[in-house]
């Protein structure tokens, strides 16, 4: 059973979003603004559960953050529970891609009276607002980034996609690049079964090329801005305010940490992150 009451508590929203478009963004925002992403256990060698229950522990119980493989599987359950008719979609990060990059990010696909959005607690890069899926769809995002879809050509037998964004990279992890709309995340809408979403998130929590092995992340979406931190590298901006720097003390780092993001390390998981 899904606790619905927790997971809104959790993301601090008073009252059941209305089952339409602008309560789907409503919802969106509110679980961007109060779980961050985040790759800790991954770095710490813990392992990524995606299960229902485990991720509910984790995101909800524990109040941690997670990747999106965590992140989307808890926001298909609370969608499931309100109402919604959602499923998942896998789909394939360009950003700084040289190669075709694999399927290792998930995201969900919601109906609404006939009508398919897409919308995704999960991307760590920026935050990305509730899109309907049509050729040349476009919102703006909070921190002032725009973003569009657009269709592309046929990718095995499917109509394929392609989320743009145009931003300031402050408001990115790092990996933004500024001149236009940049490719961020392509996907077909084919079919995902949870055999899928378990490769995906095995390849992305294990593989020596997967970047959530080789660097601890964490980031959080503000009320008109981003926040990452980056190894020992944070980046910040809310509006016109933009801070920056490296982190060289393990406790600025731990305190930084719990302030910002919410999430509290013991000293002995950060001496094991091995950043200093």
């Amino acid at each position: 059973m899904f606790d619905l009451d927790a997971y809104l508590t959790r993301v601090a929203m008073p009252a059941r979003p209305t089952l339409d478009s602008i309560g789907l963004g409503r919802l969106q925002l509110a679980h961007r603004l109060a779980i961050p992403f985040e790759d800790l256990d991954v770095v710490l060698g813990r392992g990524i559960a995606i299960d229902s229950g485990s991720v509910f522990a984790k995101l909800v119980t524990a109040r941690r953050g997670g990747y999106c493989f965590e992140h989307n599987r808890l926001f298909l359950d609370a969608l499931a529970e309100l109402g919604f008719a959602a499923r998942p979609v896998l789909a394939r990060v360009w950003i700084a891609a040289t190669e075709v990059p694999p399927l290792t990010h998930t995201f969900a696909l919601v109906t609404i009276d006939g009508q398919a959005w897409i919308a995704d607690t999960g991307f760590g890069g920026s935050y990305t607002p509730v899109l309907p899926l049509a050729d040349g769809a476009e919102a703006t995002a909070p921190d002032g980034a725009r973003f569009r879809l657009e269709a592309t050509s046929r990718d095995h037998g499917e109509q394929g996609w392609m989320l743009l964004r145009d931003g300031d990279p402050m408001t990115t992890d790092g990996r933004g690049a500024s001149g236009g709309f940049q490719p961020q995340y392509s996907f077909t809408l084919a079919e995902v079964f949870d055999a899928d979403l378990l490769l995906g998130n095995h390849w992305t929590s294990t593989a020596p090329a997967s970047r959530f092995t080789q660097t601890a992340i964490a980031s959080i979406v503000l009320p008109n801005g981003f926040a990452s931190l980056m190894g020992r590298t944070y980046r910040r901006r809310s509006g016109t305010d933009t801070a920056s720097g490296e982190i060289t003390d393990p406790r600025v780092y731990r305190i930084r940490m719990s302030l910002l993001f919410g999430i509290d390390l013991s000293v002995e998981d950060i001496a094991a992150l091995k950043l200093f």
